[in-house]
């Protein structure tokens, strides 16, 4: 049985998985989405709402 990387690794290399990179790199190009990501962070930071 492949493991886990094998499979990683296989499906990078497929038509798929090249498609599926380019959509990513695609979204990580687009402003409104670094603007989400860097607000989840500041939320995962502690930046948010503290409940005791």
């Amino acid at each position: 049985m492949p493991s886990v990387i094998d499979r990683i690794k296989r499906f990078a290399r497929s038509p798929q998985g090249r498609k599926a990179r380019a959509r990513a790199e695609r979204l990580a190009r687009d402003p409104r989405t670094q603007a989400k990501v860097r607000g989840l962070l500041s939320r995962g930071r502690g930046g948010g709402r503290r409940r005791y």
